[in-house]
């Protein structure tokens, strides 16, 4: 369609910085910021971690999955995906198919560093969270390396300094 820029969707691990970039990243290029994981809190009035609760991880998926097939049809937004989403085969071919994957990706360590406080992730409610973060990143990497279109490295990266290299990256989407 001419004049339509794409959409662009972000990959990665928690606390990559997929809504804060995500965010900025929208208000800088004209676009609709969503965020599945407050999209899908929003729908079902439950936070991710009492769906977790609730429902358990399957559960969670399987609506993670139903929100991602209708939030990837919409026209040039920028979307932050949940960390798991590129588990299920279906949510990677949406986000192949319908726009621009962007990889934000953030080693182990600097995810701890960003989330050790954090008390909302229920995937780290474990006995050992930096070993949760090693593990999760050991069998998600390899999905977002081949899922993605471009791949930002934010460890050590501030929010305005990766909006603007990711900005430079996708120029010619933007």
């Amino acid at each position: 369609m001419p004049g339509r820029r794409a959409s662009i969707f972000l990959v990665g691990p928690m606390g990559a910085g997929k809504t804060s970039i995500g965010r900025r990243l929208a208000a800088a290029t004209g676009r609709v910021f969503r965020d599945s994981d407050r999209a899908l809190s929003e729908r079902t009035g439950l936070s991710v971690a009492e769906l977790f609760e609730r429902e358990g991880e399957a559960g969670f998926r399987r609506r993670e999955r139903a929100l991602l097939e209708e939030l990837t049809r919409e026209p040039e937004s920028v979307l932050a995906t949940g960390g798991g989403a590129v588990l299920d085969a279906a949510n990677r071919r949406c986000l192949g198919a319908r726009g621009v994957v962007v990889y934000l990706h953030a080693a182990p360590a600097a995810q701890w560093r960003r989330l050790r406080a954090d008390r909302t992730r229920p995937l780290l409610a474990v006995a050992d969270p930096n070993r949760e973060l090693e593990r999760l990143f050991a069998e998600r990497h390899p999905l977002y390396q081949e899922l993605c279109d471009h791949r930002l490295d934010t460890d050590g990266l501030g929010v305005r300094e990766a909006c603007a290299r990711l900005r430079r990256l996708l120029e010619p989407e933007s």
